[in-house]
């Protein structure tokens, strides 16, 4: 991977993380909520399963 693909994947991570609270601002602080109120356990579960997947979607796409 080189530098530019990096610097591509970092934007595409803004651009999608900014897609919901642009579309629908009452819905992302709902679920900003919600997330705040999981417990750290589950919270690791859930960052835990993002990178499984993202390692997931890397390994198929290579």
């Amino acid at each position: 991977m080189d530098t530019n693909s990096l610097w591509a994947a970092l934007a595409l991570v803004l651009v999608i993380e900014g897609l919901l609270p642009l579309v629908s601002p009452g819905a992302w602080r709902r679920m900003f909520q919600a997330v705040l109120a999981l417990r750290d356990g589950q919270l690791r579960f859930f960052g835990l399963c993002s990178i499984v997947a993202g390692l997931l979607v890397l390994w198929l796409t290579r």
